[in-house]
């Protein structure tokens, strides 16, 4: 009777705890404006499961863009750009896609709530499955209940949460590459070559190199993972290590043939697509006289590359660089992760010292998360948390683990998981619902994130139903607007003068001639995007720094308002 209650016991909490995740996520995403990229996602994932043609993948591939793309074909009155050059020419080259998402989303139709609604139900049901995976790892490195603890821990991790509400590959390559990690330590751990096993981990690692390009950067770190003596015993006979060491070969070949395995069902995810290549960087320019199979995916690799090498406008504790920092994920990470993770890492330590037997498996976690970030740092790509995704899975799943170093001592263990629940539920309950404004108390609080961090990590445009909501309760007819978005204002029927901004060209022309004197601004309702705010695409500050010495008198998330009389 016991063991029945306590199964009925922890049935109904999973129950509570996706309940209440579908409230945080379904509350926070309908209030949510499209945030900057979330219109290029949708309309190549649509574009994708209306043809079949995955020309718009360039980036990004096809598998998470083309689930948000789905219910598009519930909508019968859905007008498509197919005669625009940017789908028939790809004109121009560089950006077609976007032009090709601006007439899809914001000029031949006119139901962007829906769409953006539609859209973004997949992956709120694709976090879900990133805490079934997350349950599943956990149960089989440490136990049932810190698979439960697991689950929770990462359908309310405040990054997670954050990102797992919008049209984007972040959530999905998470997804598939945590999965690919677990039936791939399934395959090594099996006695010989296990067939099924073999096959799920190609399966899975296709499943991450077709969700976002940047799951690549985990083949060399698998590569490594081969060879670290972590799947078997320490040992100095002779005939020990020489069977070690074929083991390690047996790995290694399981792993190289289960990625050529990933390549076909790339190729799949692309459609079959066969075509000429184009690949953008002159190095490979030659080869597009030729032809072959998936040459977007090759040309989407080509473009990741240069721009990882070139980088881009980075900002970072109020600093602008063009070739960005060293330090931004290191201070990203330290600032946006939760307390109890930083705090329960140090503990895995004290763990991984104090039980031996666990050490190979808190390894195959901790360096992958390790070798990653690595990666991340010394790429010229910095534009955001959601870059480090990955690698909080791998986290939680290591810290779920933490309660069973209490054997035998059951209130230790209780005590153990409510404080790893709670130091994440607490803050994201408190956050709500401005997940992607998220920074833990150590950097400040959401209050002062806007000093540490831009971009996707604070302010991408998702809080301008939330000001319109604002002003039509405080009957406010027109505000003066330092736009920091992709969404259109004048769409909502928003009344406002426009100020500096960014991307849209009336709020990007303005800089070098901004319609205030930047010393004195004159009276009015001044409502500025927290990345407008810190000029954060700009190395020179000047235009809003008047601004930045005062306290706003409202706050709507990522949106300053100020009231000049």
């Amino acid at each position: 009777m016991a063991i029945l209650a306590q199964k009925q016991w922890r049935l109904g909490l999973v129950v509570l705890a996706v309940w209440l995740f579908f409230f945080l996520a379904l509350d926070s995403m309908v209030h949510d404006s499209p945030t900057m990229d979330e219109q290029n996602h949708l309309a190549r994932g649509a574009a994708f499961a209306k043809t079949g043609d995955p020309r718009l993948s360039l980036e990004h591939p096809p598998l998470i863009n083309s689930l948000s793309g789905l219910p598009m074909l519930l909508l019968p009155n859905l007008v498509y750009p197919f005669n625009d050059p940017s789908w028939t020419d790809m004109q121009p080259p560089d950006i077609y896609w976007y032009n090709f998402a601006d007439q899809f989303v914001w000029r031949v139709n006119h139901d962007v709530t829906r769409m953006i609604f539609l859209g973004r139900l997949p992956i709120v049901f694709l976090t879900l499955g990133l805490a079934l995976v997350g349950f599943h790892f956990a149960r089989l490195f440490w136990g049932r209940p810190s698979a439960y603890l697991a689950f929770i821990m990462l359908l309310f991790e405040p990054n997670v949460l954050a990102n797992g509400r919008l049209i984007t590959t972040d959530l999905g390559g998470t997804l598939f590459m945590t999965l690919a990690l677990l039936l791939v330590w399934r395959m090594w751990t099996a006695p010989g070559w296990n067939w099924r096993r073999w096959l799920a981990a190609g399966v899975g690692l296709g499943l991450a190199f077709g969700s976002k390009l940047s799951m690549l950067a985990f083949v060399p770190i698998l590569m490594v993972l081969a060879f670290l003596p972590i799947f078997e015993e320490e040992t100095q006979s002779f005939t020990e290590e020489a069977r070690r060491g074929t083991e390690r070969g047996r790995r290694f070949l399981q792993l190289v043939s289960a990625g050529a395995l990933s390549v076909v069902v790339v190729w799949v995810i692309f459609g079959f697509e066969w075509g000429t290549f184009r690949f953008p960087s002159a190095a490979l320019a030659g080869l597009n006289q030729f032809g072959g199979p998936m040459p977007t995916f090759w040309a989407g690799l080509d473009q990741i590359v240069n721009v990882s090498r070139g980088g881009r406008a980075a900002f970072l504790l109020g600093q602008t660089s063009l070739e960005g920092f060293w330090l931004f994920f290191p201070v990203a990470f330290l600032a946006k992760t939760p307390l109890v993770l930083l705090v329960g890492l140090l503990g895995l330590v004290w763990w991984g010292w104090q039980r031996p037997s666990s050490r190979h498996k808190l390894l195959f976690l901790i360096v992958p998360a390790t070798l990653y970030f690595g990666v991340s740092v010394v790429s010229g790509i910095n534009i955001g948390y959601r870059h480090l995704l990955p690698i909080v899975p791998l986290i939680i799943v290591a810290v779920s683990g933490l309660p069973t170093a209490f054997v035998g001592l059951r209130n230790g263990r209780l005590l153990t998981a409510v404080i790893l629940a709670g130091g994440i539920l607490l803050p994201t309950l408190l956050v709500h619902p401005h997940y992607l404004n998220y920074f833990n108390l150590a950097a400040g609080g959401p209050a002062n994130g806007a000093s540490i961090l831009a971009d996707s990590s604070n302010d991408w445009g998702q809080d301008l139903l939330r000001l319109q909501e604002w002003l039509a309760e405080n009957e406010v007819d027109s505000i003066k607007l330092g736009w920091f978005g992709i969404a259109d204002p004048a769409y909502y029927g928003m009344v406002y003068e426009p100020l500096p901004g960014f991307p849209r060209a009336e709020f990007l022309s303005l800089w070098d001639n901004p319609p205030f004197d930047p010393q004195a601004p004159g009276p009015g309702l001044y409502a500025i995007s927290a990345s407008s705010l810190w000029e954060s695409h700009r190395t020179e500050k000047t235009v809003y720094a008047w601004f930045r010495q005062r306290e706003p008198d409202v706050r709507i998330g990522s949106i300053y308002l100020f009231k000049i009389e």
